[in-house]
């Protein structure tokens, strides 16, 4: 339950590991979040982390075994589990992801299958039971971290973006039906962020830090938002290049 002052007391993370994550789980903790639970595949080299938050202020910080592969049962039981021993979650942060290799996942279907099941289906049968306990305990918030990727998926990148579109689609269309529950569902929508997973890469315009992306992302769920651009600009950038006639798209250097 959110102190008297609002802020948030708990969170779960689902890809603890993202930098992103950690970036906003630091933020919380600043600001009086005392139960942390890290879910992620490899929960032992979180330790330090844990560490680090309990440091920081944090009274509760576990580090619990996630794998968006996993099945649906799996996933339901790591959701309950973790509601049934802390009781009421304030917040639940979905953060994991591949980011895949397209000029390999455009040509194997495998590869493909496996950045679609992380990003996509892996997400939305851990999400659902999450919405269910958050429903029943009538209030929470959901933040989805997509990406302007899937906003309008281009050639360079397709697989990811059109993983990240699906579950985009889903968190906005949940986010509509929890409506008048208590629970909001948050979709942050950064551009190009510079971490461990976009290394090596030529940034994008606009390009953003993991620190800038939660300080929007906790604006927003501060506010009550539906969505957030990372930065604010996208916003604009994307809604012009979502009406480009795709004769036009194709040819841009994209």
């Amino acid at each position: 339950m959110k102190d008297a002052l609002g802020s948030v007391e708990s969170v779960l993370v689902l890809g603890g590991g993202s930098e992103i994550a950690l970036a906003t789980v630091r933020a919380l903790v600043a600001r009086r979040t005392r139960t942390v639970v890290l879910a992620a595949r490899r929960p032992g080299e979180l330790e330090s982390v844990a560490g680090e938050l309990r440091a920081a202020g944090a009274t509760t910080v576990e580090t619990v075994a996630f794998d968006a592969q996993d099945d649906a049962e799996a996933h339901g039981r790591l959701v309950d589990d973790v509601f049934d021993r802390h009781g009421d979650i304030d917040l639940v942060l979905v953060a994991a992801g591949v980011l895949g290799e397209q000029s390999r996942d455009e040509h194997d279907g495998a590869a493909a299958r496996a950045v679609v099941g992380t990003n996509f289906l892996g997400l939305v049968s851990a999400i659902v039971p999450c919405a269910e306990r958050m429903r029943g305990q009538g209030h929470g918030t959901l933040c989805v971290l997509s990406t302007v990727a899937g906003e309008r998926p281009r050639r360079s990148n397709f697989v990811y973006g059109s993983s990240k579109a699906g579950l985009d689609a889903f968190a906005q269309g949940l986010g509509d039906s929890l409506v008048g529950t208590g629970v909001n569902v948050v979709v942050v929508r950064p551009g190009f962020v510079r971490t461990r997973m976009t290394e090596g890469l030529d940034p994008a315009p606009f390009a953003t830090t993991p620190e800038k992306v939660a300080e929007a992302a906790l604006e927003g769920i501060a506010k009550g938002s539906h969505t957030v651009w990372a930065p604010p600009v996208l916003r604009y950038v994307m809604s012009v290049l979502r009406h480009v006639p795709r004769p036009v798209f194709r040819r841009l250097p994209l």
